[in-house]
């Protein structure tokens, strides 16, 4: 008597639906990764370990010879604090993201810092990553 069954199950596992996956994915991430573009001056910012939180916010770069820019607009010490209070006056959680190249003397970034103090305005100091 013959109590095998006829169906004998292979343990081969066919992997071509797979591989197409991770190749439709791999295409997808390098398409996304390409598009996504900081909108910032091109400086050089000081190393630290931390991570530069990324919300909703105006970002205030100043630059080595000293222009200070909102954003990618180019904006006079004189008339910071108005631009800065024009940019942020209708968000709920006023947020700047502080962009001081390393050579940036320090009272100029207080200056800033000072700005953001009177206005009530969180202020987050950007850095790049420490090797």
């Amino acid at each position: 008597m013959n109590i095998r069954g006829r169906n004998k199950v292979t343990p081969e596992f066919n992997m071509s639906s797979m591989t197409d996956i991770v190749f439709l994915l791999l295409i997808f991430f390098m398409l996304a990764s390409t598009l996504v573009t900081t909108n910032a001056i091109d400086i050089l910012l000081p190393k630290a370990s931390g991570k530069t939180e990324n919300k909703k916010s105006v970002s205030v770069s100043i630059t080595k010879d000293l222009r200070y820019y909102i954003d990618q607009k180019m904006v006079g010490v004189s008339m910071l604090e108005n631009e800065l209070i024009t940019a942020l006056g209708t968000t709920d959680k006023p947020t700047i993201v502080l962009r001081a190249e390393e050579s940036v003397p320090v009272e100029n970034v207080v200056k800033v810092m000072d700005i953001a103090n009177r206005n009530k305005f969180k202020v987050i100091l950007a850095v790049r990553p420490a090797n």
